[in-house]
């Protein structure tokens, strides 16, 4: 998933593609462009960490930290492209609802200026509901992991 992208990979899907393919929008969208997309199988997305993000107002006023529960809602919205770039022009847009998240991770904070990039893969599938694994790092650094479910509503 660090490496090359397989050959039937998609190099990269910018903001406005992402945008069509998966509902969530300002203030929730989190992720900013989706690279090296193998689809049904993985994805590496990226989250450009800015001081202007709402969330920021409170968490922490004086030590600005990006809520984990944020990374792993980024984790999802890149899993749904992978899901999205699978299934095809007909599930664009569609919901995507969490079952469940386990072994959820928070090994280090996501401040301000930093460049989130959102390592996804599937784990299995079954009908509509998919298991992804996710890590977030930060300069090469894990700073976040997941494993999680979800299923998306035809």
């Amino acid at each position: 998933m660090d490496g090359q992208p397989a050959s039937s990979a998609i190099a990269k899907i910018d903001i406005h593609r992402i945008l069509k393919m998966i509902p969530h929008r300002y203030p929730f969208l989190l992720v900013d462009r989706v690279l090296d997309v193998v689809p049904g199988e993985s994805a590496v997305g990226l989250k450009n960490v800015s001081m202007n993000e709402p969330h920021f107002q409170g968490h922490f006023p004086d030590r600005p930290v990006m809520p984990g529960v944020l990374i792993v809602e980024a984790m999802a919205q890149t899993a749904a492209v992978i899901v999205v770039s699978h299934l095809g022009a007909e599930t664009e847009g569609k919901l995507v609802y969490f079952m469940s998240i386990e072994n959820a991770r928070f090994r280090k904070p996501v401040e301000p200026g930093d460049q989130l990039m959102i390592y996804c893969k599937k784990e299995r599938q079954r009908g509509n509901v998919w298991k992804f694994s996710g890590k977030a790092k930060v300069d090469g650094v894990v700073v976040a992991e997941a494993l999680y479910t979800a299923m998306i509503m035809f």
